[in-house]
């Protein structure tokens, strides 16, 4: 019988119930948590991968910096081929119309912001989608040097009838990748995402 795994298991549950939310008694996630707490503790729970120039000092960072920026690239390739014979010129724009559409009417402000752009740059992008009536702007109330940014019926069909062929662009990104390992990615970009986005705020 397994009675010291299990005696060692029980352990580890407890540490993980102290570690822990009563919201988080999920085996998947107890699974992450002991991956991550046998790496905070020495254990190598997976090997650690090779990367070209690992043997002459290449760092980890430097390896997942260049992965993201080449994903980033790729990413720009699928979309742009996805909106080819649309009225959208850039992807951004796109992106653009679906924040609105997942988060509602906003600010110009907020809009720029939440897709990670300098104003210089997100004004123009708004300023394409009101020249094309896919937007429209309305001065707020309370500041009428900011405007709200509404999305119309003409961007929501446009969007609309584009979204089968942005889908299938996202997919190809992801296309290796198993569900189990697309989550366990979503969680470790949102944990990047979220760390960067606290330490920019009020610089974007």
């Amino acid at each position: 019988m397994y009675y010291d795994l299990i005696t060692e298991v029980i352990g580890l549950i407890k540490i993980y119930e102290q570690e822990s939310g009563p919201q988080e008694q999920d085996p998947y996630l107890f699974g992450q948590w002991l991956t991550e707490y046998y790496q905070k503790t020495g254990h190598v729970s997976v090997p650690e991968p090779e990367w070209d120039g690992k043997v002459n000092g290449r760092s980890a960072d430097s390896v997942i910096n260049t992965s993201l920026v080449h994903l980033y690239k790729y990413a720009r390739l699928h979309a742009k081929a996805a909106i080819v014979d649309t009225a959208f010129s850039t992807p951004d724009e796109f992106i653009y119309l679906i924040s609105l559409i997942s988060f509602g009417s906003m600010t110009k402000t907020a809009l720029i912001r939440l897709n990670i752009h300098e104003k210089s740059a997100g004004m123009q992008i708004v300023n394409r989608l009101i020249s094309n009536g896919l937007v429209e702007q309305a001065a707020l109330d309370s500041d009428k040097r900011n405007r709200m940014i509404h999305i119309t019926p003409k961007g929501t069909q446009l969007l609309n009838e584009s979204m089968q062929k942005i889908r299938i662009a996202s997919m190809k990104v992801t296309e290796p990748l198993s569900h189990q390992e697309k989550m366990e990615l979503i969680r470790l970009l949102t944990k990047l995402e979220n760390f960067h986005e606290e330490k920019t705020k009020g610089q974007l």
